[in-house]
């Protein structure tokens, strides 16, 4: 039998190895293991791997090993498409330095006073995890200089490039003429990651996790149908039914997303929301109070859900089935972290929606179980009628 791989396997220094057994991290995930040791080699890397399996550590890591703490120069950059993962990474990156001093991290993103911004980077940090676009701000305001990085990292390398970042990433690449090695890190490998990999790595480590493997969230995946106007009350015979603590709830459209917070406050739900027209302060607020457990649910637009990075969510629920298959899998992947158990449940209100998850099972490969209440109130599985065939007879 194969020896299970352990942190300390890898070359970790014993303040890192600290600060994950602190954190409960005993052993690394495949692309941890996979992609830790041609980073901290100063090796290029592309990593395909799926939401959730631990891609911040993976290249954080080496990151943070790599850094001269001894010098204020700027050696390290992160890009992420939005700037709640931006806030996400920088939370991550600080917890891995609680017993690593001298090594400071900022995060700039648009959507925050520049001013501020200035300040924290006035301070000299030697990481920085930054949105493309506020980057090039800083850039062009001289507030930040570029040659002395020497590790690029891009996360999320798909969804910033399909946002439409890939002439403000090129041209940040462009004006970084020292680095030393590059990391991208991506659920799929596009057109546009494979091109700016080709432009800029160099005998690159190709690193593949499927979905299949096992570092694939264990999620239980279950919906349950009703009528279009009993979307709500089911959502909240679900959190009390399954005695939710965390539940992520997800909504396509900004407007029901606001109206289904509205909706679970006045029925005495502890919820809050994030979408795009909160303001960016009461966002990570939000965020904030919902990753420190003072919330039962999040409600969210899929433009936030590559942002929610929290370990311990018991529940994610589709208040709408995604309008695309990668949402769902997206969505889904924010339980089941860490190698918990998690759990997602689809609210079923009319056939589109019936149709869609059924083509997202047959894209997924996934098992979805129908569920109702009984008149008990009890969730028990729905039995699926099979369509009569009827004989013909001539």
């Amino acid at each position: 039998m194969e020896k299970q791989i352990m942190f300390q396997d890898l070359g970790i220094s014993d303040d890192i190895l600290r600060a994950l057994e602190q954190k409960g991290y005993g052993y690394p995930t495949r692309v941890q293991a996979e992609a830790i040791p041609p980073l901290m080699a100063w090796k290029d890397v592309i990593a395909k791997a799926p939401t959730g399996t631990g891609k911040t550590f993976a290249f954080g890591i080496p990151m943070i090993e790599h850094i001269d703490a001894g010098s204020g120069d700027f050696q390290a950059l992160v890009l992420a498409p939005t700037r709640e993962l931006a806030i996400q990474i920088g939370d991550e990156l600080r917890s891995l330095l609680t017993f690593r001093k001298g090594v400071r991290v900022a995060v700039v993103y648009g959507g925050q006073r520049i001013e501020t911004q200035v300040k924290a980077l006035q301070k000299k940090p030697q990481i920085v995890v930054a949105t493309p676009g506020r980057l090039m701000d800083h850039f062009r305001h001289k507030h930040i200089r570029l040659d002395k990085i020497k590790t690029v990292v891009l996360d999320e390398a798909d969804r910033m490039l399909d946002m439409g970042f890939f002439k403000d990433v090129t041209g940040i690449l462009d004006r970084i003429q020292n680095k030393t090695n590059m990391g991208l890190f991506s659920a799929t490998i596009s057109q546009e990651v494979m091109t700016v990999s080709w432009m800029y790595q160099r005998d690159e480590v190709e690193i593949t996790v499927r979905p299949e493997a096992e570092d694939r969230p264990d999620i239980d995946q279950y919906a349950i149908s009703c009528s279009a106007l009993a979307k709500t009350e089911t959502t909240l015979r679900l959190l009390r039914t399954l005695e939710l603590e965390r539940a992520i709830i997800f909504c396509n459209t900004k407007v029901m997303c606001q109206r289904l917070y509205e909706d679970l406050k006045r029925a005495g739900v502890n919820a809050e929301c994030i979408h795009g027209d909160i303001r960016q302060q009461q966002r990570e607020r939000n965020m904030n109070d919902f990753r420190n457990g003072k919330l039962t649910a999040l409600i969210a637009t899929d433009v936030a859900s590559r942002g929610i990075d929290v370990d311990d969510v018991d529940c994610v629920v589709n208040f709408d089935v995604p309008e695309e298959n990668e949402y769902y899998i997206h969505r889904i992947g924010r339980t089941g972290r860490a190698k918990k158990k998690g759990a997602a449940w689809s609210i079923v209100g009319n056939f589109p929606e019936q149709a869609k998850l059924d083509e997202i099972v047959k894209f997924c490969h996934f098992s979805i179980r129908p569920m109702r209440f009984d008149e008990d109130g009890r969730l028990v599985e729905q039995e699926v009628r099979k369509p009569v065939v009827r004989k013909r007879f001539r």
